[in-house]
């Protein structure tokens, strides 16, 4: 069937052409080209093949006219290869895109195929021409035809609904939607068809298709099948009409119910009709008509209907706007025969069809009537009452009585009715309103009539199917109530698929027995749905609506406000984004985005009517109007649709399920279901909510079957499909949506034996030869083609494989049949030409063999015995003739012998052959005769069966009308005897008047008085007598209702039963936590009395810690004055040891002037004692400055100690308050116990305030939180501050030793810098390619992934700046406290970053301050606020430019919503591809051994790194050695100096030997020095190495150390952004997660082994290190002693941190219990507190404000005296400077920047050790405070959810836990009462509602600027504070600087004082008596120059053993 060549005529618009789609040149040229989608305008997406990519974009180029064209890699749509061409069912695509389902879609629409399958849809495309696909041929080639078995049609899906009817005996539908001349009611007609054809009778179906001449007057006349099919043309007469789009347009939608008997046979039928644009009767737009029946009136009526009818021109009627308009095609005289036959054959009767068109001509009557305006007056009056005279002759209606109804109406007020005029436009309206009231109930009767002549009330039929017919998903410019309507049912038809589909998908995995976790997409439309229909909490758009129209003064600007207020937090629901904007609101439909314009909304819900003149209609002279009317106005439901009112005017679901039985006329033609509840005000929106409701609930009990209705174009031209038309529809209709559904699953699915035919050639080996099942053989071939397994899943009969994954094996099946046809060819021609080779060659051979005879004939043709010889050769058979001859004769003799006895044979049997045949005919005659008779006595039997059959149901039918028209007889016997009864009594009534007549005629006068009085008393008897039939309908209603309702009550005891036994195990639960919680509270109170204990001997300890710390400083501080001095009296020594050099160079250069060189000793002396006196002048200046800035000091102490007996005080105040609170909630209790009761009936009203109250509670709770977390950070802030400031006092010390070294060093700093810059840039370049190799080598398996996570990405940034922007845009109260909420993590994340930068800058701040002096750090520190405020405002701009990005960003959404899937498979598939290649690794042998050769390189790379840096350590500790040798021999030098200083002094005291050894004296001195200038070079030589090779060390650590931190930021970034897409696609990218873990841990490996190269250079460094632990045992001393005065005040910091938490948390209760005591008292009150907490807080900022000032003068007097000091310091470390060796200096500067570097980090840790502990502290208390609340919000709902039986035993249950409560209320702790005070306040807040929700408005604004104020008086208090701190620390290290100056002024004086001692004591003659001092001071200064070591360790080693002393 597939491939048919030669198709027929109908079957080439059914069946595909299969050899034009498996052609191999289209597969062929589709597998070379890169072919895939883009978007085009003109034909909305057109084919191109891919040329180049360029990043982002791609070139492409077009397959239509080959231009090239640059596209977004985003806007390309794959193509799916030719096999799935004009392919049946979509669903089977694997590209599931929207390009592919329009191409595929278009060229099934151009090759005449308008049916296409879309897994459970059937869409269908109008085709605007007849097709000839739907004769009986065509039914009967579908009949009993499964789906699959035949190409999609109408038919298909009928036949599917009709078989599953029968044998699942489950009630089918059919769902047909679409836009107006989208074909739904053809396809409905066309579904009608093929059941009455397949479902009727013999006879029925034999004569179905015979035309009828005439329609026969016969009452019973047709067959139901017929009847069924006459019904559609009465329905389109009276409902259809000319549109724009479409000629015979639908303007109702209905529910076509057909019932079949247990056999299959139509046994009867229901139509339900819906939403009727009954405005379309009053009002018509440009070029569109009135409903058919009004021109078909006009058109086809005779004169004497006319005249009956009194009916005019078309242009006399005002209602039929455009005139007469024809339709193309149709003649409208035509129809309306056609439609009088069909009334005829549906059983109408004339008086019936008379009174019909009576009707439809008063309709156009009311148009019109005219009303003019009075003159002086608005009052409208009617001219001329002509028109209505006729409306009322066809109405029956007293003219003067329609008038006053309509000109001045009564209207009752209060008791008593009044007259009210009406306006000319309040009349107008009147009158519209009535015409369409009229026609839509003339419709209803006549649905209703056709319904009674379809009904077969004694067969009623076992299942039905129904065709629903209803009008699909509408977005115009501007919708109104009506498209409201229309997509809220859409959007309910479409949750109805979504849920039906993934049933099925669920149904068949199981069936096929896989694992698949079931997922309800009909919960996607769910938020939707309860925005238009949610009743309340908040209420949704109808329920608004609603309470509107309660409203009088309501208008629809207020409900638009109201729904904004109630529902502008609503996911799907969006205000304007412009004031220009026309649309009131917008919805966020499953569809697409619809902006509604909300004008005359109120209007069209209420459909307001004339009472009056519904009243003289119900009491018409005709009887079909009054009929009409019958039911009271007060119970109409009135209910249209579109143009002025809409909403549903059927009846509920219960009357299409099936129809009350029909007993006769009498009854109204609306039923019972059109009554309403007594004094019940119904709406439009109620009614069509009501129908609406039942509805889904009888399709949802039916297994629904969906067809979808497209229009090609709005043009009506065949063969023309608009594409972008087309795709709106398809999204509008749910295609897409279930294309986007189909995709989550396994859409693409194969039968075992076609997947094996097909596929087996890509794993010729896997399956062995034999047989084999199919299942296993799958398995095999699967395991072969070593698919992912979450790509495929392995069924029972069938092999399910994910979208995308059959095109990758048609690729590679074609690139191996590509494969395998090449081969075959080149063995083809091989063969061949290895056979042309062979032919050849035998060619070649009978050449030779030619040439050789040829040869030898040449030479024997002139040999004359060759001659002979070919002469004699022929006469050699001469001589054998004769012989020849005899032997021919005798075979001729036995021939002949042979034919006479043949011929004698074939005499006989021609014979035989006669009589044979002579034989059969007469056996052929007779059997004629008998199939003969046989045949008419089978068609006998076969007539009369069927006969019988007819007769049978004939008989049924008359049985059933016979009963019927008995029960008619006796009921109208009945009403006959009555009649006579009542024409007795008139008789008698008229005899006895005859009698009392002449009296009556005396009394006249007085009986017409008494005739007027009695009228009056009948008028009221009349409305008594109305009062009472309504009473009577009411109470009729109220127990119908009340039946219903006592189902439903039975029903929902059943459920709260269930809940009842719920809430009792809730409760036993309950009462199980609480003792649970009793033993947690008891050894909470065990474990809080045992941490009071230990916080109090912490306490005591801290103290006795404080005063150790304390006594160990005042140690500490002598110690280090000490050590200043013995570092002071080290330096004068070396200055003594360079002045004695200079002595001895003196005396060694002028022996002969000693004379001249003690003269000059004496005016070195002067010289000195001057500068004695210089020094203790300035001493005394410096310690005058000291004292000025130790007053300064002193006056912030003070103000400090005032700050903290401020916050002493109110401490004292909140413990006062709280005492007071506890004091107020014992009283509230009390309160609470009379209050209960009243509770329980304030209960119904608290529900509606409940939601404001839990939001206000909410944002109190997070302002609550937000203090307290302020609070926190403020105390650790202070905590923090307090540390750093003992840290600096450490650090100041250090640091000004360093700063007199920095000036010097900096230029050989910069030297040094710019070569181990050099060096560092080279390793890092090195890092870098080998950085860059290894991406390189991931970003081949990675680029799919890099670019789903930018999708990701852009998706995930797409919607937080969404929400973001829309929580802008709406400013509402909802939104406000989320997004605080989200502001505050951001803020605590920014904190956060923050403390991370400062932590960062602080340590960068340390390193820079070993070379920038105080001010230098100062700067630094603002510098770096200034970087994050940069940092921040950058942010902001971020965020600005991603918010105007918005728009770029919401255009790409649908698409990536869409192509997400796509994306997610396609990384699948190329996760595959990677997995094979790494499976095939034989393929790649060659890239391995690159890559190990790559490795090898970087191995070799890391070796020479350590090389060279193990030859590094290895030349520092040659360096370290050579230096120690160099001391050594410097020691050596010294002494043999001393020697020889010991030898010259004595030279000296001898003189009379000195002129004897000058000479020697001299040459020994020249080679001293000469030595010393030697070792000294070595020394510095030997000194700058190492001090750059540690320096070039300390680099590399810095560098190496921000680039692990930048890579790990990046690192930390990128894992964070992983984990936000996997949280937001988790349900898409599940698959994914195995490979994101692959990815991470590849980066992990990335990051150890970076990781492992930085632990190798730290190892280097270790080493490095290890060669100088000599020298740093000591301060390890030091350290350990520092560590444990630090492991003292973090044990100290976190006591009173978790003092302060539980403070905070006390303090957090009472604010909580200070705001809920606020709300349930007078807000008034809480006015008064917010304006005592500002005064209060503006007190604060004042004195804050002055001690800021305060701050910053003394931080400016400090500033200047620094700068004095720095001056004067300058100059003394200058005069220093000269006298010191380079030496000393850097070795002091190594060993102090170790040893900083090392507390740094000590600290560095430490701080980061408290943070996390106070991190995990906070997150421990909010889930214990989370958990408190879940369970409060468990004890609420369980009290609220239990209903008013067992109310009293819960509320006496939960009396007695509060009790219980209570009592442990006194003895838990603070943080335990605050659930019990939080449920009792909750409780005592319900009765202060009606108070809040006045004062709700004016509270918020309040706590606004109260915590504005609050939050910038936080921000002023932490920078008084940080600037605090910082003038603190200044002053520190500004004191500290005038300690070390004054100890170096002191040690200077002692040197000059002991220099003039010396120089007093010099001379010749006391020159001896100075030498053993002198002495003495040269050794040690040699000690100090040679082991400045030593005296370091004995200093510390002093500092060490004095500490335990004082301990």
């Amino acid at each position: 069937m597939a491939q048919r060549t030669g198709l027929e005529d109908p079957e080439r618009y059914l069946f595909v052409d299969r050899a034009v789609i498996y052609n191999p040149a289209t597969q062929a040229d589709w597998t070379a080209k890169k072919l895939v989608w883009i978007p085009s305008e003109r034909h909305g997406f057109e084919a191109a093949s891919i040329k180049e990519e360029r990043g982002d974009e791609v070139m492409v180029e077009l397959a239509e006219n080959g231009k090239k064209a640059m596209v977004n890699k985003d806007d390309i749509q794959k193509m799916n290869p030719p096999k799935f061409s004009k392919v049946e069912d979509m669903a089977e695509l694997t590209c599931l895109n929207e390009a592919s389902v329009l191409h595929n879609l278009k060229d099934r629409y151009y090759s005449g195929l308008i049916y296409t399958y879309s897994g459970l849809f059937c869409v269908v495309i109008n085709p605007y021409k007849n097709l000839p696909i739907y004769s009986e041929n065509i039914i009967e080639m579908y009949r009993g035809k499964k789906r699959h078995e035949m190409p999609p049609h109408i038919y298909a899906i009928s036949e599917s609904a009709y078989r599953c009817m029968l044998q699942d005996r489950e009630d089918q539908s059919i769902l047909c939607t679409g836009e107006s001349g989208a074909g739904k009611t053809e396809n409905t007609k066309k579904v009608i068809q093929y059941l009455a054809h397949v479902a009727s009778s013999h006879k029925g179906r034999k004569d179905h298709n015979i035309p009828q001449d005439s329609p026969k007057p016969v009452k019973h006349q047709g067959e139901l099948e017929r009847q069924l099919l006459q019904a559609n043309p009465i329905l389109e007469s009276f409902g259809n009409a000319k549109t724009v789009k479409n000629d015979n347009s639908s303007r109702f939608g209905k529910f076509i119910r057909i019932n079949f008997d247990v056999t299959g046979y139509i046994v009867g039928a229901n139509i339900e009709t819906y939403l009727l644009e009954k405005s379309r009767a009053v009002r018509q737009a440009k070029d569109e008509r009135t409903f058919h029946i009004f021109y078909q009136l006009l058109s086809g009526a005779g004169e004497h209907l006319r005249s009956d009818l009194l009916l005019e021109g078309f242009n006399n009627y005002r209602f039929l706007s455009n005139g007469y308009i024809p339709i193309p095609g149709q003649q409208d005289k035509d129809n309306f025969q056609e439609t009088m036959e069909a009334m005829h054959i549906m059983g109408f009767s004339h008086e019936e069809i008379l009174s019909m068109l009576k009707v439809v001509s008063s309709v156009l009557q009311f148009g019109n009537i005219s009303f003019k305006k009075e003159r002086n007056t608005d009052q409208a009056s009617m001219p001329e009452n002509t028109v209505a005279q006729k409306l009322c002759h066809l109405l029956g209606m007293n003219v003067m009585e329609f008038t006053r109804a309509i000109l001045t109406p009564r209207i009752k007020v209060g008791r008593d009715y009044v007259q009210k005029a009406q306006t000319k436009e309040q009349a107008d309206f009147a009158v519209e309103a009535l015409a369409k009231a009229t026609y839509e109930r003339l419709f209803r009767w006549l649905v209703h009539r056709i319904n009674k002549a379809l009904d077969r009330t004694k067969r009623q039929g076992a299942s039905f199917i129904g065709i629903l017919d209803i009008a699909g998903f509408e977005i115009f410019e501007l919708n109104s109530f009506e498209q409201l309507c229309i997509n809220y049912t859409n959007e309910k038809l479409q949750q109805l698929f979504n849920h039906t589909m993934f049933v099925l998908e669920q149904e068949e995995y199981q069936r096929e027995g896989i694992e698949w976790n079931f997922i309800d997409f009909g919960l996607d439309l769910q938020p939707c749905i309860d925005l238009i229909e949610r009743p309340a909490n908040p209420p949704g758009v109808l329920a608004l609506l609603d309470e509107e129209c309660w409203f009088p003064k309501a208008t629809d600007k207020t409900f638009v406000e109201k729904l904004v207020q109630e529902q502008g937090s609503h996911s799907k629901f969006q205000k304007p984004r412009q004031l220009k904007d026309k649309a009131d609101f917008c919805i966020i439909h499953y569809a697409g985005k619809v902006d509604y314009k909300a004008d005359e909304w109120l209007m069209k819900n209420m459909d307001p009517l004339n009472d009056n003149v519904a009243t003289l209609l119900h009491q018409s002279s005709d009887r079909f109007v009054a009929e009409l009317w019958k039911d009271e106005i007060q119970n109409i439901q009135r209910a249209s649709f579109y143009d002025s009112v809409s909403g549903l005017h059927e009846p509920p679901v219960d009357r299409i399920v099936g129809l009350d039985q029909v007993t006769g006329m009498t009854e109204t033609a609306f039923g019972s279901a059109y009554k309403t509840k007594k004094g019940m005000f119904r709406t439009v929106g109620q009614l069509y909510k009501e129908s609406l409701t039942k509805l889904m609930a009888t399709l949802r009990n039916t297994n629904p079957n969906f067809v979808r209705c497209i229009i090609p174009n709005h043009e009506k031209r065949a063969g023309k499909l608009d594409p972008h038309l087309v795709l709106d529809q398809l999204r509008c209709n749910g295609v897409l949506e279930g294309i986007r559904i189909c995709r989550q699953g396994f859409p693409n699915r194969i039968v075992f034996q076609e997947f094996r035919q097909r596929y087996e050639i890509l794993t010729p080996n896997a399956i062995p030869k034999g047989f084999m099942d199919g299942k296993q053989a799958c398995e095999r071939m699967i395991r072969a083609l070593e698919l992912d397994p979450n790509l495929y899943r392995i069924g029972q009969s069938k092999i399910f494989f994910r979208a995308g994954v059959l095109a990758h094996l048609e690729e590679e099946r074609d690139l191996k049949i590509t494969d395998i046809i090449i081969f075959f060819q080149a063995v083809c021609r091989g063969y061949l030409a290895r056979k042309a080779f062979a032919k050849k060659q035998q060619q070649l051979s009978a050449l030779k063999v030619l040439q050789r005879n040829c040869a030898a004939y040449l030479k024997l043709r002139h040999w004359q015995w060759w001659r002979v010889f070919t002469k004699v050769k022929p006469l050699l058979q001469v001589t054998r003739q004769e012989e020849e001859l005899q032997a021919k004769d005798e075979e001729l003799l036995k021939v002949k012998e042979k034919q006479t006895k043949v011929e004698g044979e074939l005499e006989e049997m021609e014979r035989k052959h006669q009589q044979l045949l002579e034989e059969k005919n007469i056996l052929a005659e007779q059997l004629q005769a008998e199939t003969e008779l046989f045949a008419e006595a089978e068609e006998m039997r076969a007539r009369l069966a069927a006969k019988k059959q007819e007769l049978e149901e004939i008989l049924h039918d008359l049985e059933s009308r016979v009963e019927e028209e008995e029960e008619r007889n006796q009921i109208l016997q009945n009403e006959k005897k009555k009649m006579q009864a009542h024409i007795q009594d008139l008789e008698e009534q008229l005899d006895e008047e005859e009698g009392a007549r002449q009296k009556l005629q005396l009394e006249k006068v007085t009986a017409e008085a008494k005739i007027k009085k009695m009228e009056e008393e009948i008028l009221l008897l009349e409305d008594q007598n109305s009062k009472f039939i309504k009473e009577k309908k009411l109470m009729e209603d109220r127990i119908a209702e009340c039946s219903s309702q006592l189902a439903e009550e039975e029903e929902k005891a059943k459920n709260l039963a269930k809940i009842r036994n719920k809430q009792e195990v809730m409760i036993s639960d309950l009462e199980e936590r609480l003792k649970k919680e009793e033993k947690t509270r008891q050894e909470l109170e065990k474990a809080k009395r045992k941490l009071d204990g230990e916080t109090t001997d912490l306490q005591d300890q801290i103290a006795e810690l404080q005063a150790q710390v304390d006594e160990l400083k005042v140690q500490l501080a002598k110690k280090e004055e000490e050590l200043q001095g013995a570092l002071a009296r080290g330096d004068d020594e070396t200055l003594h040891k360079n002045n004695a050099l200079k002595v001895v160079r003196e005396l060694q250069a002028q022996i002969a002037e000693l004379q001249e060189d003690f003269e000059s000793e004496k005016a070195s002396r002067n010289k000195a004692e001057k500068q004695k006196r210089d020094l203790s002048e300035e001493l005394e200046a410096l310690k005058t400055e000291l004292e000025d800035t130790l007053d300064t000091t002193a006056a912030q102490q003070e103000l400090r100690t005032k700050r903290e007996q401020e916050v002493a005080e109110l401490k004292k105040a909140l413990e006062e308050e709280t005492k007071n609170h506890e004091a107020q909630i014992q009283d509230m209790r009390q309160r609470h116990a009379t209050a209960l009761e009243e509770l329980s009936e304030q209960l119904e009203q608290a529900k509606r305030f409940k939601a404001n109250l839990e939001k206000n509670k909410q944002g109190l709770e997070t302002d609550n939180k937000e203090l307290a977390c302020e609070v926190k950070v403020l105390q650790q802030v202070k905590a923090e501050s307090e540390h750093k400031r003992k840290k600096l006092d450490a650090q100041v010390q250090e640091l000004h030793a360093k700063v007199s070294e920095g000036d010097r060093l900096r230029a050989e700093l910069v030297e040094r810098t710019s070569k181990l810059q050099n060096e560092l840039d080279n390793v890092s370049t090195l890092l870098e390619e080998a950085e860059k190799k290894g991406i390189k080598f991931a970003k081949d398996a990675a680029s799919l992934e890099s670019q789903l996570q930018d999708t990701q990405e852009l998706l995930q940034e797409e919607t937080r700046q969404k929400l973001n922007l829309s929580s802008r845009i709406r400013q509402l109260e909802e939104e406000k406290n989320s997004l605080q909420e989200q502001q505050e993590e951001e803020e605590e994340a920014r904190k956060n970053l923050e403390k991370q930068v400062l932590a960062l800058q602080s340590q960068l701040a340390d390193t820079k301050k070993k070379v920038d002096d105080d001010l230098g750090t100062i700067e630094s520190l603002e510098e770096a606020k200034k970087k994050l405020l940069k940092d921040v405002e950058a942010l902001s701009q971020r965020l600005e430019e991603k918010a105007l990005a918005y728009d770029k960003l919401e255009k790409t959404k649908n698409r990536l919503q869409q192509e997400l899937d796509d994306l997610t498979v396609d990384l699948d598939h190329q996760r595959q591809i990677v997995s094979n290649l790494e499976k095939k690794q034989k393929k790649f042998d060659q890239l391995l051994a690159e890559e190990k050769n790559i490795s090898a390189r970087y191995a070799e790379e890391r070796d020479r790194a350590e090389a060279e840096a193990r030859e590094k350590e290895t030349k520092a500790l040659s360096l370290s050695r050579a230096l120690e040798e160099a001391l050594e021999a410097k020691e050596e030098f010294e002494r043999q100096n001393k020697q020889l200083r010991a030898d010259m002094e004595d030279l000296m005291s001898s003189k009379d030997d000195v002129g004897k050894n000058v000479h020697e004296l001299e040459k020994s001195k020249r080679a001293l020095e000469q030595q010393v200038e030697e070792m000294r070079t070595q020394l510095e030589e030997l000194e700058d190495e190492l001090q750059a090779t540690e320096d070039a060390k300390l680099r590399l650590e810095v560098n190496m150390q921000a680039m692990k931190a930048q890579f790990e930021r990046d690192l930390q970034t990128r894992d964070e952004q992983n984990e936000e897409k996997k949280r937001l696609l988790i349900k898409q990218v599940r698959e994914l997660e195995a490979e994101l873990e692959d990815e991470r841990k590849q980066r992990a490996l990335a990051v150890a082994s970076k990781k492992k190269m930085e632990i190798d250079l730290k190892d280097l460094e270790a080493q490095i290190e290890a060669a100088n632990k000599a020298r740093d045992e000591v301060i390890k001393q030091l350290r350990k002693l520092q560590a444990q005065m630090k492991d003292y005040q973090r044990e100290l910091e976190e006591a009173r941190a978790s003092r302060d938490e539980i403070f905070a948390q006390s303090k957090e209760s009472e604010k909580k219990l200070k705001s809920l005591e606020a709300e349930i008292l007078q807000l008034q009150e809480e006015l008064a507190s917010s304006e005592r907490a500002r005064r209060h807080a503006e007190q604060e900022r004042d004195e804050l404000a002055d001690e800021i000032a305060n701050s910053a003068s003394g931080k400016s007097a400090l500033l200047d005296e620094k700068r004095r000091l720095e001056a004067r310091i300058a100059q003394l470390e200058e005069e220093l400077e000269e006298e010191q060796s380079n030496m000393e200096l850097l070795n002091d500067r190594f060993r102090k920047t170790t040893l900083q570097v090392d507390t740094l980090n000590t600290e560095l840790a430490a701080e980061r050790s408290a943070a996390q502990k106070s991190d995990n502290a906070r997150q421990q208390l909010e889930r214990q405070n989370k958990e408190l609340k879940a369970k409060l919000q468990e004890l609420e709902g369980a009290v609220k959810s239990k209903f008013k039986a067992t109310i009293s035993a819960l509320e006496a249950k939960i009396g007695q836990l509060e009790e219980q409560l209570e009592q442990e209320a006194k003895e838990r702790a603070a943080a335990n009462k605050l659930v019990r005070r939080t449920e009792k306040k909750l409780k005592e807040i319900f009765m202060q509602v009606e108070d809040e929700r006045r004062h709700a408005d004016q509270y918020k604004e309040q706590m606004e600027k109260a915590n504005a104020r609050m939050k910038q008086l936080k921000r002023q208090l932490e920078e008084a504070e940080e600037e605090a701190t910082r003038a603190n620390a200044s002053r520190r290290k500004l004191q500290r600087e005038l300690d070390d100056a004054t100890e170096a002024n002191e040690g200077l004086s002692r040197e000059v004082s002991t220099l003039k001692n010396r120089l007093r004591r010099g001379g010749p003659i006391s020159f001896s008596s100075s030498r053993p001092g002198r002495r003495q001071l040269h050794i040690e200064g040699a000690s100090l120059e040679l082991s400045d070591d030593d005296t370091e360790s004995k200093t510390s080693d002093v500092n060490e053993t004095q500490p335990p002393q004082s301990e």
